[in-house]
């Protein structure tokens, strides 16, 4: 499997992921998904939102765009069913960048400021790695939350998705 198709992999990993976390989220009460918690971004509504706009912070950089980092905790969608309505839109676009790419995508570096004012340059290959990487990442933040909460945490596994 070259980069490009490991990519493509884990676009379409990522989506049903998202499904399956949002699926249990749903299920919690509105107050729970915004209870106050020591975690980033305050409560699982709050890392969920963060996860969505840094989505859309590195698919803009991905096309070309994206050269300013706005506030990463900002709130994207107040109400929760816009949120997950967002999200399976993003996922899909997500999904149709990395199918549609070639290897030409990995030709350009990506330059941008970064929330804190510093000037990056990253190679696509490890933007684009960090890009899944820190769906990941905070995806297990609130799955732990949820366990914690007492809720059913789904079964995230990659080689469980795609492999069902």
């Amino acid at each position: 499997m070259g980069l490009l198709e490991h990519f493509q992999m884990l676009a379409r990993y990522n989506r049903t992921a998202n499904v399956r976390l949002f699926d249990a989220c749903a299920a919690l009460p509105e107050e729970d998904l915004r209870l106050t918690r020591q975690t980033s971004f305050g409560s699982i509504h709050g890392i969920l939102n963060h996860v969505l706009l840094g989505d859309r912070i590195w698919m803009a950089r991905f096309q070309g765009g994206g050269a300013v980092t706005p506030p990463l905790n900002t709130i994207l969608y107040e109400e929760f069913e816009a949120l997950r309505g967002a999200r399976k839109e993003q996922d899909a676009e997500i999904v149709a960048f990395f199918d549609e790419a070639t290897s030409a995508v990995f030709a350009r570096a990506i330059s941008y400021v970064n929330n804190q004012g510093r000037l990056y340059t990253e190679q696509p290959e490890v933007a684009m790695a960090h890009f899944f990487n820190h769906q990941t990442h905070h995806r297990g933040q609130i799955h732990t939350l949820l366990s914690l909460g007492g809720a059913k945490s789904p079964s995230l596994d990659l080689h469980r998705i795609i492999n069902p």
